[in-house]
């Protein structure tokens, strides 16, 4: 079973920046591909970014150039720099193992007008 443990969400101010972390167990995390997806309140959730195994990156169309997805497998951990925040931003963010389906429990992001 692997257990996926996001964090570093907050509030922060319009324009502001946040970096969020996610931290798998188990092994053999560097050949999966991951996600980050986010779910407003009212919507559905939705792919914000993608690290495929060989780093090869993907990005919604409503955060390319602001949102930067990054992994460090020495450590199991998948992170996500999100600069230039905006309102719509807000959501609960999470961190999902592509390749076994694994998801983590989510992250609040709330961003201020």
């Amino acid at each position: 079973q692997v257990q996926l443990v996001e964090s570093g969400g907050g509030v922060v101010q319009a324009g502001g920046s946040l970096r969020l972390s996610c931290v798998a167990s188990g092994s053999m995390f560097s050949i999966s591909a991951m996600g980050w997806y986010r779910q407003a309140p009212g919507k559905e959730r939705e792919l914000v970014a993608i690290i495929s195994s060989v780093y090869d990156t993907t990005y919604a169309d409503s955060v390319r150039g602001r949102f930067t997805v990054s992994r460090d497998n020495s450590k199991n951990t998948v992170y996500l720099q999100m600069n230039s925040l905006k309102p719509e931003d807000t959501a609960v963010y999470y961190c999902s193992d592509r390749r076994r389906g694994y998801w983590g429990q989510g992250t609040q992001v709330t961003v201020s007008s």
